[in-house]
């Protein structure tokens, strides 16, 4: 596992950059990153990190309401997912992540807990917040991505 310390906000989008250098560099044509955290812990502001290393120069929402906002970036379909208020199997599947598509998929899921299912992950990652400091623990299945991840963040 690897642990963060993220001291302001700019090394939270740090962190988002990495995991989007990292997206950029794979082969496979789906990736799934999970995000906890309390409320106000940076998941949105990670997800803005990892779109604005993409490419995406527009607004960054948290899909709170909306439940899903996509993203098409260079050949890639990004699903950026917020469960919070999420109360059913049903309620999950309309949102059809699992949708057959041409180009490399990205799921991005806030309040993945609320799943209510089992799905294949990549990327753990446990945003934790006290006073004015984050905390990210890492877990990712294969340690080639922990490790670009680990590099990029500590050589930018």
């Amino acid at each position: 596992m690897l642990k963060l310390k993220l001291k302001n906000e700019s090394k939270t989008l740090l962190l988002g950059s990495a995991i989007g250098e990292t997206i950029k560099n794979l082969n496979s044509r789906n990736f799934e990153v999970h995000l906890k955290g309390n409320l106000g812990a940076g998941k949105t502001t990670l997800v803005r990190g990892i779109l604005q290393n993409l490419n995406w120069a527009d607004v960054v929402t948290s899909p709170s309401y909306t439940l899903c906002e996509e993203y098409e970036i260079d050949g890639r379909l990004l699903l950026h997912v917020d469960l919070y208020r999420i109360n059913s199997i049903e309620d999950v599947e309309v949102l059809n992540l699992d949708r057959d598509i041409f180009i490399q998929k990205i799921i991005l899921i806030e309040w993945p807990e609320n799943l209510l299912t089992e799905r294949s992950v990549d990327v753990i990652i446990n945003l934790e917040h006290d006073n004015q400091t984050r905390h990210a623990s890492i877990e990712c299945l294969d340690s080639n991505i922990k490790s670009n991840i680990k590099a990029y963040y500590e050589n930018n």
